[in-house]
């Protein structure tokens, strides 16, 4: 099965020669379940030719907001909209996320409670998750199709799936503790100095990004969790 990978934005400068970049992060975690990739990066203007190209989709994270005025956003939503129509599944994971909200009618702001950053507690379905987050934007109105298998005080709208066709979160299954750590010494600048704190002092903490993995690659392959 192949999966097309819409980049959206790209991992800091002094992190790529060792950790690569954000569609590298995708490729790990899903490695060993039977996928192929082709990566579109989007964010700098190259789109596939059609929803068609690939079996499944991947809108990544992005230092850029979904309300931006950037030349890319409004070809990547008609992209989201043709992907839904013909029914090929589509994950997006934080601007992913927010982008595939925003298209189908959903609202997303920069949230007024300020960052959530590093290991985060998720009520999903009544299960406890722990993944990492790096982000000030919200889907603060989803869309009416949308509903939410993931919660917590900070964020409502943690997670969301659009029947058997879009899974998305805003969490970052993606990143680990290095990532994270990485984050910290390249953006921590626009980040309260307090969240930085309690993200360092949670690096060495287990989060559940295989298990997200697991989820992701069964919602690709069709199979109801």
């Amino acid at each position: 099965m192949k999966i097309g990978i819409l980049q959206t934005g790209h991992a800091p400068d002094e992190l790529r020669p060792t950790i690569g970049d954000i569609n590298n992060l995708f490729e790990r975690l899903l490695d060993g379940q039977g996928f192929t990739f082709e990566t579109f990066a989007v964010v700098d203007g190259d789109f596939p030719d059609g929803p068609d190209t690939c079996d499944g989709w991947l809108i990544t994270g992005s230092k850029h907001g979904a309300y931006d005025d950037l030349p890319w956003i409004a070809p990547l939503e008609s992209l989201i909209h043709d992907v839904y129509r013909i029914g090929r599944p589509l994950v997006g994971i934080c601007f992913g996320h927010q982008i595939i909200a925003q298209a189908l009618g959903g609202k997303v702001e920069q949230f007024k409670g300020g960052w959530a950053v590093g290991r985060q507690t998720y009520d999903w379905q009544g299960e406890q998750i722990f993944l990492n987050a790096w982000h000030r934007d919200q889907v603060v109105q989803r869309p009416a199709d949308a509903t939410p298998v993931a919660s917590n005080a900070f964020c409502e709208n943690a997670a969301l799936v659009y029947g058997d066709r879009i899974f998305t979160v805003q969490a970052h299954p993606e990143f680990d503790s290095t990532f994270i750590d990485g984050l910290i010494k390249a953006r921590a600048g626009t980040v309260p100095p307090a969240l930085i704190e309690t993200a360092k002092d949670n690096l060495t903490k287990d989060v559940d990004n295989t298990h997200l993995a697991t989820q992701i690659g069964a919602f690709f392959k069709g199979v109801k969790s």
